[in-house]
């Protein structure tokens, strides 16, 4: 595919509308409240001339208002450009697939806000994890447009075969610098200690997680009948009886782990998304603009 080719894949993709909590620290010019003041930008406030002492700045009614004769000027908002990165899992329990393909819906999520951020000025960085992090799935940050249909294609070509997702860990203490969006993107079936872990890591960003379900794990289950379930990460296959009792239990842990989830990263940063069925680009803007 050209670059030509891959702006218009993009363009006709709906964006991903994200904003960063709370103004941001930076000098690239960007789409985001900028933490800095001075004399560029959106309108902020009035200011006396001696905690900025910019003449070209100075507000002439302000002035003349003021009984004490103050002069003052105007003060602006910058503009900042953030870092956006994805953190994906690509343990073997990412191979699932149910109603739908599990890494389709993590390559079309990643894609879309790859497009999203370089669209705006913002960068995107790219972290794929199992046992350890996965140089050869691994992005650096870049502003080049047009990188979706590539990142996309790569996921897509990701094996996922470790039974762990520990290299999260050490993605996040690859995140240095100022603050940036992170999206940690897995079925999160992990320990609670490593969950904790990986999300107290990312605390000083703004820590968006993006759960992957499907409805076949609920939703599917029948009140009757034989299961044969796969373990994908290793423990082999076994013959359930699936009967009212125990799919009663089964949905009752899966809300507990759900529950627990959204505890730990309400602490450290964003209540969950759940990604189900279809990435739908709208959803998540909902999701984000209202959290």
């Amino acid at each position: 595919m050209t670059a030509g080719e891959a702006a218009r894949v993009e363009t006709a993709q709906p964006d991903i509308v994200y904003r960063p909590r709370g103004r941001v620290p930076g000098t690239s010019v960007g789409a985001h409240r900028g933490r800095d003041a001075g004399g560029l930008g959106t309108f902020r406030d009035q200011v006396p001339f001696l905690r900025m002492p910019d003449a070209r700045r100075i507000d002439v009614r302000a002035t003349l208002r003021d009984p004490f004769e103050g002069t003052h000027v105007r003060r602006f908002e910058s503009r900042t450009a953030v870092e956006v990165w994805a953190l994906v899992d690509l343990s073997a329990s990412m191979r699932y697939r149910g109603e739908a393909d599990r890494m389709d819906l993590v390559a079309a999520l990643c894609a879309s806000l790859a497009a999203s951020a370089t669209r705006i000025g913002d960068s995107f960085g790219l972290l794929g994890c199992d046992g350890a992090v996965r140089e050869d799935v691994s992005l650096p940050p870049t502003r080049r447009r047009g990188i979706g249909p590539a990142i996309r294609e790569r996921l897509l070509a990701a094996p996922c075969t470790a039974a762990r997702a520990d290299g999260l860990r050490e993605a996040g203490r690859r995140l240095v610098g100022r603050p940036k969006i992170v999206f940690v993107i897995s079925d999160f079936r992990w320990p609670e200690a490593l969950v904790a872990e990986v999300f107290s890591g990312l605390a000083r960003h703004d820590l968006v997680p993006v759960v992957l379900a499907d409805p076949s794990e609920d939703e599917g289950l029948p009140a009757w009948g034989l299961m044969e379930l796969d373990d994908l990460e290793g423990a082999g296959r076994r013959t359930v009886f699936m009967r009212p009792a125990l799919r009663r239990r089964w949905l009752a842990h899966e809300q507990a782990r759900a529950d627990t989830l959204r505890r730990i990263a309400t602490a450290y940063g964003r209540p969950p998304f759940r990604l189900a069925g279809r990435f739908e680009a709208e959803a998540l803007t909902r999701h984000l603009i209202g959290t």
